[in-house]
């Protein structure tokens, strides 16, 4: 893969979400206005309860005054808090939802060689988990971080200006409090990073068991699956605790050294007051003041930990979204020809699949398809025959050789303008959970009804899409729960016939795994849809390519070959000897 070295597990990491917060700088600005007064308003309420002590309770004016300003405060501070919440959730949610949506624009243009690497399942839990931990902490987090950063630094002028000998005590203690959360934040770091790729790791063995309950079902393996689940979970806790722990020790540490330094200090204040040095209402202010800001550096301490867990999370989505694209159009693309020739050749090509370096799977193979013409590739299990698909669509670039379309190499046009030229049928249909009409108007997107309509009938799908409930509204379900397997492959030749200006036509087999009156009614399908394409289809079923112009034979990644159905059973080769498993006269 073309990555850059992963960033250093740090705070750092936090950058790419900074970047989108300063995205929405109306939003931002006003939630930090609403901060800054919630905080003012706050670290107005000790001074308030000075007031009332020291001039209320002397008889120094009405009273009802100073217990009028404290309601005052109370009502800015609780209206203040309320607008900072609406803004910063928005906030959160808001840059989730970019983050995820950026995320997956960039896994559309990687190639299929990063998912065989990655596994889609652990993709998927970064997309789910990793972004809830920052909605988290952008909506909140970050949110109590910076009030409480306001509020400590106010609440430190106000002693000052009160008590400075007492303030000056107080602070004498901070790097008792700092040196811990430094040491014991470096330990949870680690911890949170490992604590979300366990929980990816819960969600990669959930997709995948889910995704197979009928195997798991028919061979009686609900206990071990079980039992892999809840090792899995397991050990999620068992790390998770160990982040809790450090945690929960440096809160406990932080928080009562914090007090012990108040309570000392608060000793000396009262000795103060008792000399006449000091005023009832300035102690019970700096008690106050001291209460504020204790708590706020107790909260410090665990928003660290926060942001910390959310570090991680951002350092694993930024390695999707870092991820460069190997497959990707030139600077300067060459056109294809207009109009179409639909003409496909491989030129002495090798390949290797990026998972089995080891194994070739095309060693110098040439083929020449001609326009309209109709080409059947037949060869054992592992000879290269998908790979041909996968080569002609540009999924893959090979290591050697060069793969044309109407005379252009692929690795010179691009990508998306060739794949428009190509309509292909799989022999496993995809079938999206969405419905009938969204899966059919996939092969073109803008297609009219009555286009897909007309798609349907020559896909021989019309019959069975008009006797659904909703028509083409009705839901498919997941992965086309709803449709039989000649159902679904009918489904994806009417989306070949909405490509209508594709001239190359792909066909892996697609009728391998159907029953006679499936087969006949997909097959007749097939006919309507190779038309005047060029066409190549991988058969397993020999039955359905004799009337192919030409079959050729592959065998370990070379054309062994090649000939019609009568040559080639006549010849005696491997076709002959393919043949004869299949056919009782294989000529």
């Amino acid at each position: 893969m073309a990555t850059e070295p992963p960033p250093k597990k740090s705070l750092s990491n936090l950058r790419m979400v900074w970047e989108r917060v300063l995205r929405y700088p109306g939003h931002l600005t006003a939630a930090a206005i609403a901060l800054l007064i919630a905080a003012g308003a706050t670290s107005g309420i000790p001074y308030a309860f000075k007031l009332i002590i020291d001039r209320g309770f002397s008889g120094e004016g009405d009273i009802a005054r100073w217990f009028e300003y404290l309601i005052l405060l109370v009502i800015v501070m609780a209206l203040a808090t309320a607008t900072r919440f609406y803004f910063v959730s928005w906030l959160g949610e808001r840059v989730v939802a970019d983050i995820r949506r950026d995320v997956h624009a960039n896994l559309l243009q990687l190639s299929p060689a990063y998912f065989e690497e990655n596994r889609p399942a652990e993709i998927t839990s970064r997309i789910t988990v990793d972004t809830t931990v920052i909605e988290q902490v952008v909506g909140t987090t970050i949110s109590v971080a910076l009030r409480n950063l306001v509020l400590g630094v106010t609440c430190t002028v106000i002693i000052f200006l009160i008590a400075p000998k007492l303030a000056g005590m107080m602070l004498l203690g901070i790097p008792f409090i700092v040196v811990p959360i430094t040491l014991l934040g470096r330990k949870i770091r680690a911890v949170s990073v490992s604590s979300q790729d366990r929980i990816a790791d819960v969600g990669t063995l959930t997709s995948e068991v889910l995704g197979a309950m009928k195997i798991v079902q028919a061979f009686g393996q609900q206990d071990r699956e079980t039992d892999r689940f809840t090792d899995a979970t397991e050990t999620v806790f068992a790390v998770a605790k160990k982040r809790i722990l450090l945690r929960a020790i440096m809160t406990a540490i932080v928080i009562a050294l914090m007090f012990i330094a108040i309570t000392l200090v608060i000793w000396q204040g009262a000795t103060d007051v008792i000399a006449g040095r000091m005023t009832g209402g300035d102690i019970a202010a700096f008690v106050l003041y001291g209460g504020l800001l204790a708590g706020a550096f107790g909260a410090l301490s665990e928003v660290y930990g926060d942001l910390l867990r959310a570090a991680g999370a951002s350092q694993r989505l930024d390695e999707l979204m870092r991820v460069e694209p190997v497959i990707t159009a030139p600077a300067n693309p060459t056109e294809l020809p207009s109009p179409p020739v639909g003409s496909l050749t491989f030129e002495k090509v090798d390949f290797r699949y990026p998972t089995r370096l080891d194994t070739a799977a095309l060693e110098e193979f040439s083929l020449e398809v001609k326009p309209d013409e109709l080409v059947a590739i037949v060869g054992p299990s592992g000879a290269g025959k998908t790979t041909l698909f996968q080569l002609a669509q540009r999924f893959y670039d090979p290591q050697g050789g060069r793969v044309l379309i109407d005379g252009v190499d692929l690795k010179d046009t691009d990508p998306a303008a060739l794949r428009r030229r190509i309509a292909m049928v799989p022999q496993e249909v995809m079938i999206f959970a969405a419905s009938a009409r969204d899966n059919l108007r996939y092969g073109r997107w803008d297609a009219s009804d009555e286009e897909i309509w007309d798609a349907a009938r020559l896909a021989n799908a019309e019959e069975f899409l008009r006797a659904m409930p909703e028509g083409l509204d009705t839901y498919l379900g997941e992965g086309g729960a709803r449709l039989s397997g000649g159902q679904r492959q009918r489904i994806a030749i009417a989306r070949a016939l909405l490509r209508k200006d594709a001239p190359l036509l792909l066909l892996d087999e697609a009728t391998s795994a159907l029953d006679a009156e499936s087969e006949a009614k997909v097959q007749a399908a097939l006919d309507n849809l190779m038309g005047k394409r060029t066409t190549l289809v991988i058969a397993h079923r020999l039955a359905t390519v004799r009337a192919a112009d030409r079959i050729v034979v592959m065998d370990n990644g070379r054309i062994v070959e090649q000939g019609t159905h009568a040559e080639l059973a006549a010849a005696g080769g491997l076709y002959a000897r393919l043949a004869s498993l299949q056919f009782d006269d294989p000529a």
